[in-house]
Parts: C-alpha cells; structure tokens; sequence
C-alpha cells in the first residue's frame, strides 16, 4: 500500500500532525516520501525546521501529482501525501483517484463529525475511477472524560466507512514536538506514549 493520503474536509482536525508522524514513524522500518500538497505548506515548514532529526524527505508538489507520487513510490515504500483541508480541493480529488488508501483525522465535534459525511460521498465517488481505493476513519484529539468522545465511535458507526480500533488522543506533546522541528518518536520518554498510540494506528494501516 505504497499511497497513503491524509484526508479532511475541515481545518484544525490535525491532519498535518498525523500525517507527519505517521511518516516518522514509517520511516524507522521503510523509506518514506512525503508530498505536502496542502496549500498551507505546514508540512513543508515543518521539514524545514526539523534538519537531522528527520530522515525523509517532504517535497512541494508538482503540476501532476499523480506522476509525482508514481515517480516517488518506485524508489520508496511508501508515499505520504498531506491533502489540503477540503474533499472538495482539486488536489484532493486528484490524489483520492490514485492513491491505495485515505486517512481521514476527525476530531469528536459536532462540526468534525458533520463535515465526515462529505469525506464518504468524496470516498465514494472516487471509488468510481479508482475502485481498489480503501479509506479508514481515525478518531483524533481524543478527550476520553469528555461524553462526546465517548459517543463518537458510535454516531462514526453511521458513516460507510471503517473506522480504526487505535485513537489517537490529545496531547501537548504533538504540539511540543512540532515547534522543536521533530516528531513524536525523537522526544524519548516524553514522547513515549504518543508514539505507542501511532505505532498501534501504523500496524492498523499497513
């Protein structure tokens, strides 16, 4: 499954975290390209900062990013591509046509969980070009105390698509981490149980 797309249809939901240290992660057992195809280029800003304490690269994108992650993925166990905030983006829709399968970070609220019927219809749609394409639900900034995010697994049950067993829940250390230009894994203790959570959401992707 060499095209992992990191998917949202609203701003604010983490989708650049995840998918950065979802990347770092990776790449301790593979070699990983990142394309940082949100318009916001958080990514690519990220990388910037990050110097050695990253080992893959995040390029900008290209005209074709079909081609582009074609290109990369012949050279690379896997492609990571941050998609901007929105299904409705042509980039988005570009690399939902293509890719093997779209993460899609959702936050328990209202609003995250409203914007997620438009991620299915997107999902859905896209399946009509791109039929093997696999799409799962990842429950993000988990508040366990806080009743919403204990009902979310079950108004998520709603929605056609799979959602993953592994929640990745809230905390400061996935700021921290971005602000030193480094990813979860290179915080030692401090970091420790957030790279558990994403190695448990790792094994559930790949």
């Amino acid at each position: 499954m060499p095209v992992i797309a990191v998917v949202g249809n609203k701003g604010g939901a983490g989708k650049t975290t995840l998918c950065v240290n979802i990347a770092a992660g990776l790449s301790r057992n593979a070699s990983i390209a990142m394309i940082d195809a949100d318009p916001q280029g958080s990514s690519l800003q990220w990388r910037a900062i990050a110097g050695d304490n990253v080992n893959f690269p995040v390029y900008a994108p290209t005209f074709s990013l079909k081609d582009q992650a074609k290109k990369y993925a012949a050279n690379n166990d896997y492609v990571l591509i941050d998609c901007p905030p929105s299904v409705h983006a042509q980039q988005t829709v570009a690399v939902l046509e293509f890719a093997d399968m779209a993460l899609v970070p959702v936050q328990p609220s209202p609003v995250d969980l409203w914007a997620t019927v438009h991620i299915e219809k997107a999902i859905n749609e896209a399946r009509e070009v791109n039929p093997s394409l696999k799409a799962m639900l990842v429950i993000n900034q988990l508040e366990s105390r806080t009743t919403l995010s204990r009902l979310v697994r079950e108004v998520l049950s709603e929605i056609a698509l799979p959602v993953a067993e592994t929640a990745i829940r809230r905390r400061a250390i996935y700021r921290n981490s971005a602000l030193e230009g480094k990813s979860v894994y290179n915080l030692g203790k401090r970091g420790a149980d957030a790279a558990e959570e994403l190695d448990s959401l790792i094994k559930e992707v790949t």
